[in-house]
């Protein structure tokens, strides 16, 4: 057991690793950086359609270390993440990337806890129902409102849920605060704020996930059902309730432990669309307004906090899989 986590420990810092490089020349790909953008923006604002000169460019471009071979930059900015714990400047925003990240991610990580917990609670129950009252009206019903939030994309379902909160009820269902506690420091009155809002949003972004895995709850513990050892336990004189728990649905819920690792950086990545929609204070608008100027510090660290959280996700799920199935122990 020790062995395995141990090798597990070790693919998971190479996995990240890796991704941070990957991540850092993927930003770097587009033509330009940057400095052409504030340069075209300086252009377009300036009257009689002025020119900038190419001294002036390189000047900052060497001020921002953009004339520096792509490697060199890369073991700059994460030598400083380790050593330093810093992720660069945020040219877009004038502020620290690490200050940006550690505004965001604690919004994102409480949205996406809300969201798997809601998940979890709802599929699971719903799965064990299909697939014990299989061809059932209950099942039928499930299976539609389930085929339902697959086909219904997120942010449509925010913007409904926006028009319907607005036009018959006279309230607007954005952000995660009430304007009161928008901009006040953290108590125990804010808190219950943010919980008061929190619903909605970790509704919405968990449909998505709960249909997809009550239809595989569903599938998995069909096929459990239906294997020999249940028919053994059966014959043994087990309870339904008891043989159901004790041994196909433990099997069956390997798929939703293995989904602790997408499911992290699923819901902090976002719904970017529906995060935006709602105007809400995490990660996923950050990083799709850096990523559409270019801003690679905030970037990059946002992309490395997200593979971060994918592989301690994907770390947590093995761990977790192995003490629920000890057959893996042994690979």
């Amino acid at each position: 057991m020790w062995k395995y986590l141990f090798r597990r420990f070790l693919s998971m810092l190479f996995t990240v690793w890796v991704i941070s490089m990957i991540s850092f020349a993927l930003i770097q790909l587009p033509p330009g950086d940057y400095v052409t953008d504030l340069v075209n923006q300086l252009v377009a604002t300036s009257s009689g359609g002025a020119t900038i000169s190419s001294e002036y460019i390189e000047q900052i471009r060497e001020m921002y270390g953009f004339n520096q071979p792509m490697y060199v930059q890369y073991f700059k900015w994460i030598g400083k993440i380790i050593t330093r714990g810093e992720f660069g400047y945020s040219f877009v925003y004038k502020r620290d990337a690490v200050v940006m990240i550690t505004e965001r991610l604690p919004m994102s990580f409480a949205l996406s806890f809300a969201s798997m917990i809601l998940v979890w609670a709802v599929a699971l129950p719903i799965g064990i129902y299909s697939a014990v009252r299989q061809y059932s009206l209950g099942d039928y019903i499930f299976s539609f409102i389930g085929f339902i939030g697959l086909a219904v994309p997120n942010f449509l379902l925010a913007l409904i849920l926006l028009f319907i909160s607005y036009k018959y009820f006279d309230q607007a269902m954005i952000g995660l605060f009430s304007q009161e506690f928008a901009s006040a420091p953290w108590n125990m009155a804010k808190f219950l704020d943010m919980l008061k809002h929190l619903w909605i949003p970790a509704t919405i972004i968990g449909l998505g996930g709960t249909a997809g895995l009550i239809r595989t709850m569903r599938a998995n513990l069909l096929d459990e059902l239906n294997k020999p050892y249940v028919e053994t336990a059966r014959s043994k004189g087990l309870s339904e309730r008891r043989l159901l728990w004790k041994y196909p649905v433990r099997h069956a819920m390997n798929p939703f432990i293995s989904t602790i690792g997408w499911a992290l950086p699923g819901f902090v990545a976002g719904d970017v669309i529906v995060s935006i929609v709602l105007n809400l204070p995490t990660s996923g608008p950050v990083l799709y307004n850096a990523l559409q100027q270019q801003d690679m510090y905030v970037a990059a660290g946002f992309i490395l906090m997200l593979s971060i959280l994918t592989v301690i996700g994907t770390f947590v799920s093995d761990i977790l899989l192995a003490m629920l199935d000890p057959r893996i122990r042994l690979q």
